[in-house]
């Protein structure tokens, strides 16, 4: 199987996704960001009431559901408040925070993936190089996405009711 796929469909698809649905990539970055904060500071709790729960002998694997659980249900509700919150000519330059989202999701979510699907990616020479690029893709994606939120501001009188005024 080519090694490129596999990566390629990881990033591509939530392209795909988020301007099909139109849905606000800088949002769903941001959602990114706390999923991430979620893994790090709440997984391995959260991975102790779930093997609590569940059977003995599941323990890794429960780990690895949770903590992708928690890297995707802030992405996965905000995606699904965020359809069709981007119109007109916004459209088109939200490309660039989709990108970011895609690539840093990328880089978050294999890791996370299953031992033998992490090891095949992770070995492969261009995920080598994905991650020696990865302050690049951090720090661009970072960028753009909050020079959008930014411009995603009212602009003065632009948006001012006029209601009562004829």
């Amino acid at each position: 199987m080519n090694v490129y796929f596999p990566l390629a469909l990881a990033i591509g698809v939530p392209i795909a996704i988020i301007m099909a649905l139109r849905i606000n990539a800088t949002l769903v970055f941001l959602s990114l960001c706390l999923g991430n904060l979620l893994v790090q500071f709440v997984g391995n709790d959260a991975n102790s009431v779930v093997s609590l729960a569940s059977k003995a002998g599941a323990h890794s694997t429960n780990q690895t559901y949770v903590k992708l659980g928690l890297l995707l249900l802030p992405v996965v509700l905000t995606a699904v408040f965020m359809i069709k919150s981007v119109r007109g000519p916004k459209l088109l330059w939200n490309i660039l925070p989709a990108i970011g989202f895609s690539l840093v999701f990328a880089l978050l979510l294999v890791p996370l993936l299953p031992a033998g699907e992490a090891a095949t990616l992770t070995r492969s020479a261009p995920w080598g190089q994905f991650v020696r690029a990865q302050t690049l893709i951090v720090g661009a994606s970072t960028l753009i996405c909050l020079l959008f939120l930014w411009m995603q501001r009212p602009h003065g009188g632009k948006e001012k009711s006029h209601k009562g005024k004829h």
